[in-house]
């Protein structure tokens, strides 16, 4: 990248109303080019993801099929359309992926907008002939933002919540979830913590719990799931996860903090049904 990724995390927002101006070549090859390196595509566990860049007008791709503009985007020039299995870990390695792919093209100066779960797959499925085995859990549109946001979007954000971030105490703990982590105890990594915090999640219900374990120096990241959240064939809030994976992991290594991702499940005390223990940071 460019930029900090700090920088860049924080500059990211969903964007629904876009320029009528098309994306440049230049733009569109460095995004080829990034989607051709494996590397991109591969989840910390193995997994890959699989992408198709859509070029569109009018809301109709070059094969005539009409895709919409789902979630009132607006002026949009094409999409991101990202493939991979629909199990558990499946999910949290695609959120994993694509926010990586986000960040990048928010870095070149795209406008992006996550979309899960109001959008027709079947239009999508046959733009880009999906396999039967192959699962869209998300798009996003592609433009350049409007500089001055539609009254719509800027609602949308208030009613959302969009802008409204979860303090620490409520995400971030130490030894159990009954003792809170403070930004001094968890020091150099204070700032990657924090990279979660701001994550982009859907409905903005910001599901992710950290519990860091002083004594094998290892951060667990658990889901709180939301209760009847979701009806749409898959958990989103997985997705969620592998997002703030991502947050943390590149600002780990922008501040050349080491680490890798283990499952080793510390089967800690849970505060509800409705936590789930996913995946642990192993410092090294």
């Amino acid at each position: 990248m460019k930029n900090s990724i700090l920088e860049v995390i924080e500059k990211r927002k969903s964007i629904r109303t876009y320029e009528t101006k098309e994306l440049t070549s230049d733009h569109l090859n460095q995004i080829d080019e990034y989607l051709k390196d494996e590397d991109n595509l591969v989840g910390p566990l193995g997994r890959k993801a699989k992408f198709e860049v859509i070029q569109i007008k009018n809301n109709v791709s070059d094969k005539g099929i009409k895709l919409g503009t789902y979630g009132f985007i607006k002026n949009h020039q094409g999409y991101i359309v990202g493939i991979m299995e629909n199990t558990k870990m499946g999910l949290v390695e695609f959120g994993y992926i694509f926010e990586k792919l986000i960040l990048f093209v928010t870095d070149l100066g795209i406008g992006t907008c996550w979309i899960g779960g109001t959008f027709s797959r079947n239009s999508f499925a046959k733009e880009i002939n999906l396999s039967k085995d192959d699962f869209i859990p998300c798009i996003t549109p592609l433009g350049y933002a409007k500089e001055k946001q539609r009254l719509f979007d800027k609602t949308l954000r208030y009613v959302t919540k969009a802008d409204n971030k979860k303090a620490w105490s409520e995400l971030f703990f130490k030894g159990n979830f009954g003792t809170e982590l403070t930004k001094e105890e968890a020091g150099d990594y204070a700032v990657a913590i924090e990279m979660v915090r701001l994550g982009p999640s859907a409905s903005n219900k910001q599901p992710w719990r950290i519990v860091f374990c002083e004594d094998k120096n290892v951060y667990h990241f658990y889901l709180a799931h939301t209760p009847n959240y979701n009806k749409i064939g898959f958990d989103m809030q997985l997705i969620d996860i592998g997002i703030a994976m991502s947050h943390f992991e590149l600002t780990c290594k922008e501040m050349a903090l080491s680490g890798i991702w283990i499952i080793t499940d510390p089967k800690l005390e849970l505060p509800n049904e409705h936590t789930e223990y996913i995946i642990s940071w192993q410092v090294n």
